[in-house]
């Protein structure tokens, strides 16, 4: 894995949509060479996002009261709330590398803040004609960290959401990552108490933050 050491922003909460904007406004910033390569990390209020391939069946209940937005990530569905570390990652690609590549590196660095933290998890490949298992899971089979990601002009945005010690009922109520069958899970159900600090500084140690 290369070395590739990052700026960071921090925020508690950020409503989904102006957070958007923002990282959009990063995203030109990075195209620009107006900033450094950049993790934001922050949480969100409730809210399903869904990716430009998320079928209309795998939505939420409108009568559960939470909203959803459509985005321009890769992926499938997903839920953020409180309780959960969202990571949005504004990184310049190198000429041989491809959104995909670095979709790996992100896995496997939170592979490794999750080892520090004693959760021992691992990244999956994807079996021919399958959903993509784009993501982080437990190596009991459960599944912690959801990715979506893009680029433009070799600018990445969008990233990872690791679930905490947050509020898991929500993602019962859809269809989370194109897969009816997933388990998803969190920091605080696999040790039994979790803390957003000690996983914030494990993420920032992965992702080589600069002091």
């Amino acid at each position: 894995m290369r070395q590739r050491p990052l700026a960071l922003m921090q925020d508690s909460m950020a409503d989904y949509e102006p957070a958007m904007e923002r990282m959009k406004d990063l995203v030109l910033e990075r195209q620009r060479d107006e900033r450094p390569d950049t993790l934001w990390l922050l949480s969100h209020p409730p809210v399903f996002t869904i990716g430009l391939r998320t079928p209309m069946a795998h939505l939420p209940d409108p009568a559960r009261g939470v909203p959803v937005v459509r985005t321009s990530r890769g992926g499938q569905l997903t839920y953020h709330g409180p309780g959960q570390l969202v990571g949005y990652l504004i990184v310049k690609l190198d000429e041989d590398e491809g959104i995909v590549d670095y979709v790996r590196e992100v896995e496997l660095r939170l592979v490794e803040a999750l080892g520090k933290l004693g959760v021992p998890a691992e990244r999956r490949d994807t079996p021919p004609g399958s959903e993509l298992l784009t993501g982080v899971w437990t190596t009991t089979g459960r599944k912690i960290v959801s990715i979506g990601m893009r680029q433009s002009r070799r600018v990445t945005s969008h990233g990872f959401a690791l679930n905490v010690d947050g509020d898991m009922e929500p993602w019962q109520w859809a269809v989370a990552c194109g897969m009816p069958d997933v388990d998803m899970t969190s920091v605080k159900r696999e040790l039994g108490a979790a803390s957003m600090d000690d996983v914030r500084d494990a993420v920032r140690a992965a992702f080589e933050v600069r002091a």
